[in-house]
């Protein structure tokens, strides 16, 4: 195993010449806007999360605003990020931290794990650079960096690995200047030992680093097993009314696109009762699917043009839109798209 300080006095010294140093959320080590850019940077790239950051921050400059929105508020600034679970955890801790912490933010990262949403890599890069406690990180990009480094072999996604690679983090994160630590091995990953084309010729470890010594940096991280992908199906009931609205409909908070609103939905077995229920004309537009992580959806959306102005599903909470861009809730990525190409 190569010397800890020698790695981390090498990575600084990177950083210090090439580090990213004027992202938004760089500017202030408040663990607020730290904790905000960290959620929205799991699973997503700066490029996409930075304009969704600074409207995210300007609607919400602090917890207390956070906490005292409504979850539609929350959910309408995340529409179009992803992974939504992430905005409900987002607002169910801010609430946490202001009614039954006083509004004082968890100090270490065994606290800050415990609150929604902040697992141990989270809580490791909030500790780190809000407040400075010896925390190491495991993102994606820390996985990719110290794989190679190490040529540790298989998936990152297996126990075995995943527990190799936080014993490796965590001995080699420093003491001192670990804020500065852990911005620039995430850092690292991002703009030099990306996945698909690194920089080796750049890299600060390009002679200590096993993989590119070896000329196997393409092994590294390992692959996730091959699964066949499953597809499943729905049809998505699109009900225009008398004046032009479009009528739309909450899901439930759990499971994906939880608290968002879309439109009501059913099998193909169940649309001719569906249909029964509404008076009107029907037409079937052209499907398309959405790919989550785990399986493609293949939609089915049927225009449904009413003859009077009624609505069904009164037991679920409800709206009509009539012009895009004016409601203020959470969209799923499917009624957004529908939305923007009738209205």
């Amino acid at each position: 195993m190569s010397d800890p300080s020698t790695f981390a006095v090498n990575l600084l010294s990177w950083f210090d010449l090439h580090g990213r140093k004027n992202l938004p959320w760089q500017y202030s080590s408040d663990p607020y806007p730290v904790w905000i850019s960290e959620i929205m940077l799991q699973q997503t790239q700066v490029s996409t999360v930075i304009p969704f950051y600074e409207k995210f921050m300007a609607t919400f400059p602090c917890l207390e605003d956070l906490a005292n929105a409504s979850l539609d508020e929350v959910l309408h600034l995340w529409t179009g990020l992803g992974y939504y679970a992430r905005a409900r955890n987002l607002h169910k801790t801010a609430q946490f931290i202001v009614n039954d912490l006083h509004g004082v933010f968890p100090s270490t990262q065994e606290s800050l794990m415990q609150l929604p949403g902040i697992g141990r890599s989270t809580a490791g890069a909030i500790a780190a650079i809000s407040f400075h406690q010896q925390a190491a990180i495991l993102d994606g990009n820390v996985k990719r960096v110290l794989s190679r480094y190490f040529a540790i072999s298989g998936w990152p996604g297996e126990k075995t690995v995943t527990d190799q690679l936080w014993q490796l983090a965590e001995a080699h994160t420093p003491i001192e200047r670990v804020a500065d630590y852990t911005q620039a091995i995430m850092d690292l990953g991002a703009t030099l030992c990306n996945k698909s084309a690194p920089k080796c010729d750049i890299c600060p470890f390009q002679k200590s680093c096993i993989a590119l010594q070896t000329s196997t940096i393409e092994l590294y991280p390992g692959k996730k097993p091959k699964t066949v992908r499953p597809t499943r199906s729905t049809c998505m009931l699109i009900i225009r009314n008398t004046r032009g609205a479009i009528l739309l409909q909450r899901r439930s908070n759990e499971g994906l696109w939880g608290g968002l609103f879309s439109f009501p939905e059913c099998s193909e077995e169940e649309l001719s009762a569906q249909l029964s229920l509404l008076t009107g004309s029907t037409s079937h537009l052209a499907p398309f699917k959405h790919s989550f992580t785990h399986y493609d959806l293949l939609i089915q959306p049927v225009l449904i043009e009413l003859e009077e102005p009624m609505t069904p599903f009164q037991e679920s909470e409800t709206c009509w839109v009539s012009r895009f861009g004016e409601e203020k809730i959470g969209l799923t990525k499917p009624a957004t798209q529908l939305l923007a190409s009738l209205l």
